[in-house]
């Protein structure tokens, strides 16, 4: 088939729904199909549209639907569309109603729906790909990643908040990867960093680099306020990479209700308990390792293949 993906962030962005929109047309092509992808719906031929984002997409989506009622609309709902703009949005109403399947990144995001909408929703996890080989981690320190562009709604800076008053003898060191993606982001970043010795910036990086760095790194901290289910969760899990998590949906929906590594959103003094207890306490960052090694399957390649699969399968005999 002719898929049309559409993604609402610009071709050499490495914005998540970019690096998904990518991944997933890799996927596609090897089922054998041809996939292009636009950040707007240009009216070209196609039997499938694929939509990352019910409200940034939803003119792609509308354009689409009136061009081809009876052809299969797909809408994935990858976070801010769920959790901060459904409510109040008509357009993302409207994305949720025109769609014949809705795609979610963890389970839990299906509950946010309204109940007309959840029986054509399906759950399709993220996934990463092992790396091959080993990387050594630093002994003189004890490196904590924070992996993602720098913006409000990932609190980016609460990992470095949570060192600031660590004791003296802490190894503790946060190793933070992504763009500012706001003028004061940078700002804070660069202050951040002049007075915190245990805090560095690296800016963005390309994807294979920034795997190495969290692949070396003791702890992955992700410290957001809203996520639709983050990349960065598989490819901590995939790597073997312990993760310390804000209790939020989207997080829990990816590690489980009772994962030992959750910490209150905003929480810094939360997170500094569980960052010197996983320095000091090697059976804590063996119990979240081990957590995360009977999640592995999830976010395996193929099984997000095969999830892709059955869900075209399932959609054309609907359809047909």
């Amino acid at each position: 088939m002719k898929i049309t993906l559409i993604t609402p962030v610009p071709k050499y962005s490495r914005a998540g729904n970019r690096v998904t929109a990518l991944r997933w047309a890799r996927m596609l092509r090897k089922l054998d199909h041809k996939v292009k992808i636009e950040t707007e719906f240009n009216g070209s031929q196609s039997d499938v549209m694929i939509a990352l984002h019910a409200r940034r997409s939803h003119s792609s989506i509308a354009r689409f639907r009136q061009l081809n009622p009876a052809k299969p609309l797909i809408v994935a709902l990858t976070g801010t569309d769920i959790y901060q703009d459904l409510p109040q949005s008509r357009d993302v109403q409207k994305s949720l109603e025109w769609a014949h399947r809705l795609v979610v990144l963890q389970p839990l995001a299906i509950e946010e729906l309204p109940k007309e909408f959840r029986s054509k929703t399906r759950t399709i996890y993220q996934s990463a790909i092992k790396q091959g080989r080993r990387i050594k981690k630093k002994e003189k320190t004890f490196d904590v990643c924070v992996l993602g562009h720098l913006r409000p709604v990932k609190d980016p800076f609460r990992a470095a908040l949570a060192t600031r008053s660590l004791p003296g003898a802490s190894r503790i060191r946060v190793l933070q990867i992504g763009a500012a993606l706001e003028p004061e982001m940078e700002q804070m970043a660069l202050a951040e960093m002049t007075t915190n010795p245990r805090y560095r910036w690296l800016g963005e990086k390309p994807r294979w680099q920034a795997r190495r760095i969290l692949v070396s790194c003791r702890l992955l901290v992700l410290s957001s306020q809203m996520e639709g289910g983050a990349n960065v969760i598989s490819e901590a899990v995939v790597a073997g990479v312990p993760i310390l998590a804000s209790r939020i949906s989207g997080s829990v929906g990816l590690l489980g209700e009772d994962y030992p590594g959750y910490f209150s959103v905003g929480d810094t003094a939360q997170l500094r308990e569980l960052l010197l207890r996983a320095e000091s306490q090697p059976e804590f960052i063996l119990e979240l390792q081990t957590w995360g090694e009977r999640l592995q399957h999830l976010f395996e390649p193929e099984t997000e293949r095969n999830a892709w699969g059955n869900l075209f399968d399932e959609l054309f005999v609907s359809l047909n």
